[in-house]
């Protein structure tokens, strides 16, 4: 399968091949379904938390005695009966990481890409590098290959800091090296925006 190659006026170089070994191979729906079901699993803080009877303040003393006033027995003004008493089975703080097999993890990512690569989704851009941060610049490159109304994951080979600070700021656009991208970007991408170097680096990491 073959991909052109533009440079940043959005003129087309060259055509590249693309490895068969990462984009070619048949998508599997039901790894990448669970692979996104993990990582959004993984990024959750599982920080909520509710204290039990035991743990509010207060309540040590009975609040009266336990016959003959005519009302309910109780035992301390932090029963969960109580307004300002515990909560029963509330919340409690927990890790919600699951560990997800490196091998499945490939698996899911060449899926992903095989995907965009069949439905035409991937560009190749000569270079990015930038002599300054500037957000202008980067949304005028996006705008020159027709990119500027999508969702559009660049993959760079290195740590492109000028890159980095430019796209941040650009609705729909995110940047991340190529050997760190993860398939929930990859799949939540409209387009993904490979540099020559960045598709070089994911084909010598993950195409063996």
């Amino acid at each position: 399968m073959e991909v052109k190659v533009y440079n940043k006026e959005g003129t087309q170089q060259e055509t590249l091949e693309l490895n068969e070994a990462l984009f070619g191979a048949e998508p599997k729906a039901e790894l990448i379904h669970q692979y996104i079901v993990n990582y959004l699993a993984n990024q959750r803080q599982g920080n909520a938390y509710t204290k039990g009877r035991s743990e509010v303040r207060g309540g040590g003393r009975k609040p009266w005695r336990q016959k003959g006033t005519g009302r309910s027995r109780a035992g301390t003004i932090r029963s969960p009966l109580w307004r300002g008493g515990g909560v029963t089975f509330g919340p409690k703080k927990r890790s919600y990481y699951n560990v997800f097999p490196a091998k499945m993890k490939r698996a899911a990512l060449i899926s992903a890409l095989s995907d965009k690569a069949r439905e035409e989704n991937i560009r190749v851009v000569d270079d990015l590098a930038l002599p300054e941060t500037k957000t202008k610049a980067v949304a005028t490159i996006l705008d020159k290959l027709g990119l500027q109304k999508k969702k559009c994951l660049i993959l760079d080979e290195g740590e492109n800091r000028h890159l980095v600070l430019s796209v941040r700021n650009i609705p729909g656009a995110k940047y991340t090296r190529a050997p760190l991208a993860n398939v929930y970007d990859i799949v939540n991408a409209d387009i993904l925006l490979f540099t020559k170097a960045g598709l070089s680096r994911m084909e010598e990491v993950f195409a063996r």
